[in-house]
């Protein structure tokens, strides 16, 4: 077909490859019609960007003075919506191919292959202006007044129904750029609505680098800073742009701002909020990344930028290395997006490292309020393993109250001869320090890391070792510790007699315990318990018991005594004496140590033993 216009109206039918693409753009493209907008502003910073461009290199041709801006008027009694640039507009020839034929190399291919395929997922963006036909969703009818920027050039309209013809003319009194006036279906007279016109390009087109008016009214007032140099950007700036693009009261906790060139081109700005609003019962947080390409929003909530793990943080990727299928609403070409992913990922992560050794302090409380997501990480993405390891914190026996240490401080520190590393999870630190599980280590001065949730096992137990050190519950049976060298003032209880005793205590115990022995590692504790495996630790315990609340449930338990505690010394004479009151306090050592190990028991039971104690100690005394 001749791109050449008459001076007179002319009626053309569309190229048979346009009327199969409208088909598919009106009927099954976008899933969301108001996309419809920001394909045509997009399209019309298109041509103002290309005029900024012409008007720089060839100020000859520019022409006449105008702003560039675009400006969008709704007539909600008409039903019309009319869009209007100050770009770099078209010919009568450009209207031609650029609406009327796809002119272009594989076109006619890729509309086959399209329609046979019913694939809608393949990058069309940038080969031909497909995004207008969007326009067809919404209007009835279209019609679209231009005039090309170049000196001379006359004005021209284009007319379609968007079904099979379109008609074309010339048009008098325009300035330059293009005017696109949608006369609405009768289903879509929303968008004749300013404020719903609003709500879309806040949504969509914020960022857009031009001035968008609707009936006059500047909408997009607020910068692309991640654009914008960060060393030109105030802290005041990122905290308005947090607030505004995330409907945020308060600042940011951290915010990152970084671009790069190589593997890919990539413009990001990152925040981490003040609060982790899972912890408050809110629900699962989605995704808080938007994904933009050149300042159009592409996709809100991307699943793909950053994994699960980091669903906390929020903020803007840019970059023009994505490709996008036809609609701009979903992405192909996974190799690639797994390789933005990776990057970014990665970039957060060093990051976060360098404000854990430049302000351990604050770092500490990101910690507290987001942790439980890089342990979560942990335990699901070992793509990224290493690097979450350095991130990982624990209060510990050589730490004071609320300070943490990482895992590169504790390997630091730790003695001669001391191979593993090891931890203890308890309920708090008051009662994980005032149980008899760590009696050995502080006698031998070994760390010992304090962990307070069951994840925290979990995560520990899955790493397996850190720089070659094995991770080792303290709770955890069969752990060679080195003898202690110092002597103590008390005498244990001969061999024989610790022997006799401890038979003793599994006759009482029965089936609650697989062994009674000797212990190696108490010092100021009478007994403790232990796992027979030597695998269940106490979180796993407490989370087991929790779910069956059935000791039994646990399996049964090895009973470790102190020969040199007097309670053990003197019950090994006392069972001969008094058996009744013995039996009592027996089963009492017993349900002390399973309360030590932070296993509720039945009170009611153990509370009328202690008065039974009580009551046999007072017998006694008066005799």
């Amino acid at each position: 077909m001749s791109g050449t216009v008459q001076q007179t109206l002319e009626t053309r039918e569309f190229q048979a490859e346009v009327k199969q693409l409208l088909d598919i753009v009106v009927n099954s493209l976008y899933t969301d019609r108001e996309i419809f907008l920001r394909e045509l502003i997009s399209n019309a910073a298109d041509a103002l960007e290309k005029y900024r461009y012409e008007s720089l290199t060839n100020r000859e041709e520019a022409g006449e003075e105008i702003p560039l801006e675009i400006n969008i008027d709704v007539d909600d009694k008409e039903h019309t919506l009319t869009i209007t640039d100050t770009g770099i507009g078209m010919t009568a020839a450009e209207l031609v191919e650029n609406l009327g034929t796809i002119a272009h190399s594989g076109s006619r291919e890729f509309i086959r292959h399209l329609s046979e395929t019913d694939r809608k997922d393949l990058n069309l963006i940038g080969q031909f202006g497909v995004g207008f036909y969007s326009a067809f969703m919404v209007a009835s009818r279209v019609r679209v007044l231009t005039r090309s920027y170049r000196s001379g050039a006359e004005g021209c309209e284009w007319v379609s129904d968007g079904i099979g013809t379109y008609t074309i003319g010339p048009a008098k009194g325009l300035s330059r750029g293009t005017k696109i006036i949608l006369e609405l279906k009768e289903d879509a007279r929303e968008f004749s609505k300013a404020d719903r016109i609003k709500g879309i390009i806040r949504r969509y087109s914020s960022f857009v680098p031009f001035p968008i008016k609707v009936n006059g009214e500047q909408v997009n007032t607020v910068q692309a800073l991640w654009v914008r140099n960060k060393n030109e950007v105030t802290g005041e700036e990122y905290t308005e742009f947090y607030k505004f693009l995330f409907n945020a009261f308060d600042e940011p906790f951290y915010h990152l701002h970084f671009t790069t060139d190589a593997p890919l081109s990539i413009k990001a700005l990152l925040f981490v909020p003040k609060r982790n609003m899972e912890r408050f019962g809110f629900g699962r947080l989605v995704p808080g990344v938007n994904l933009y390409c050149q300042k159009v929003l592409i996709q809100q909530h991307s699943e793909e930028i950053l994994p699960e793990w980091l669903r906390f943080v929020r903020g803007v990727v840019d970059s023009e290395d994505i490709p996008l299928n036809i609609s701009r609403e979903t992405m192909q070409d996974s190799a690639l997006i797994r390789r933005l992913r990776k990057a970014v990922t990665g970039r957060f992560l060093k990051f976060l490292q360098e404000q854990s050794e430049k302000g351990p302090d604050k770092y500490a409380e990101f910690w507290n309020e987001f942790g439980i997501f890089l342990k979560e990480g942990i335990a699901s993405d070992y793509t990224h393993r290493d690097e979450l390891v350095k991130l990982l914190r624990f209060e510990s026996s050589a730490s004071e109250p609320g300070k943490l240490v990482s895992l590169a401080d504790y390997t630091a520190r730790m003695k001669e001869g001391q191979k593993d590393i090891y931890f203890i999870n308890g309920l708090s630190r008051e009662h994980i320090e005032g149980g008899p599980y760590i009696e050995a280590f502080k006698a031998r001065g070994w760390e010992v890391i304090y962990t307070y949730e069951p994840v925290d096992d979990f995560v520990l137990s899955n790493l397996m070792e850190y720089e070659g050190k094995k991770f080792r519950s303290a709770d955890q049976a069969g752990l060679e510790l080195p003898a202690l060298e110092t002597e103590s003032d008390s005498e244990p209880l001969d061999a024989a007699s610790l022997k006799a005793l401890s038979q003793w205590f599994k006759e009482i115990l029965g089936d609650k315990v697989s062994e009674v022995r000797e212990s190696t590692r108490l010092v100021n504790s009478p007994a403790m318990i232990l796992n027979p495996d030597g695998m269940m630790t106490s979180s796993m315990q407490r989370l087991m018991y929790a779910m069956h609340k059935d000791l039994d449930s646990l399996g049964r338990k090895v009973l470790e005594l102190n020969p040199r505690h007097n309670i053990i010394k003197r019950l090994s004479s006392l069972r001969e004496t008094d058996p009744d009151l013995a039996r009592n306090i027996a089963e009492q050592v017993f349900d002390n140590a399973v309360i030590s190990a932070g296993l509720v028991i039945e009170p009611r039971a153990m509370v009328d033993r202690i008065y039974k104690i009580i009551e046999q100690a007072l017998a006694t005394r008066e005799q």
